[in-house]
């Protein structure tokens, strides 16, 4: 794989946990890693640069390396810019998942956002998702480690309006403590190409909300310095 340019971020429970966390902007890096992670689900088109093309700025992606230098989780978010429209047409328009729909999208590829939240999201959307941890690595709350972490990015770079995810009801059911509102219908996803069928929850932050949680924590923020473990960047996929 080619060498990245990464940068570690440093968090006590992932360090507990035998997990190196590497913050990436580079999203061809990024599918290239993922591709080659044999466990792990194909990435969505919403952060794949062939379907739809993230601007400078304007995503990042976190992977964790494990005591094997194997990968062990991932998780990207990226920005909408929606001034003049709100989440549920970008939604629905399948722009969320498509720079060119008319050109990428199949003639049976739909989605339908019913939550009546979605419509009120405007402004700077920041979307969370592709969010995976490794089977033999769940339940040990990594999961929750990476979504705060990924709040805390988020809110650094973008400040958002609103910061969201699409998530299986599932996981609602099970807690989305990071999160603290939550909506059915947030997305029931046809696209035939990509063999994704999904119905899937609305789970957001207000941007106020996400202030005062990374305000309540803090003192657990993650210190961010350039990655040192092996200075080529070097990342070996397993």
């Amino acid at each position: 794989m080619k060498y990245l340019r990464i940068i570690q971020l440093h968090d006590d429970g992932a360090a507990q946990r035998g997990i190196k966390l590497l913050l990436g902007f580079d999203f061809h890096e990024y599918i290239a890693i993922t591709r080659a992670t044999p466990t792990k689900a194909p990435t969505f088109p919403n952060f794949r640069p062939d379907r739809s093309p993230i601007k400078s700025g304007e995503g990042y992606w976190i992977i964790g390396i494990d005591e094997k230098n194997e990968i062990a989780l991932s998780d990207a978010a990226r920005l909408y810019d929606l001034p003049y429209s709100n989440f549920a047409e970008h939604l629905q328009s399948l722009h969320a998942f498509y720079a060119k729909p008319a050109l990428h999208a199949h003639p049976e590829d739909r989605c339908i956002c019913v939550a009546p939240s979605a419509r009120k999201m405007t402004g700077k959307v920041a979307y969370n998702g592709d969010l995976w941890v490794r089977e033999d690595l769940r339940g040990t709350g990594l999961a929750q480690i990476i979504t705060r972490i990924a709040h805390g990015v988020s809110f650094a770079m973008w400040a958002p309006d609103f910061l969201c995810a699409l998530v299986a009801r599932w996981r609602v059911v099970k807690g989305v403590p990071h999160y603290r509102h939550h909506e059915p219908g947030g997305a029931i996803l046809q696209l035939v190409e990509e063999h994704i069928a999904e119905d899937d929850w609305l789970v957001w932050l207000t941007g106020q909300e996400l202030r005062s949680q990374i305000d309540r924590h803090r003192e657990i923020k993650p210190r961010v310095a350039l990655s040192s473990a092996d200075p080529t960047g070097r990342i070996n996929s397993g």
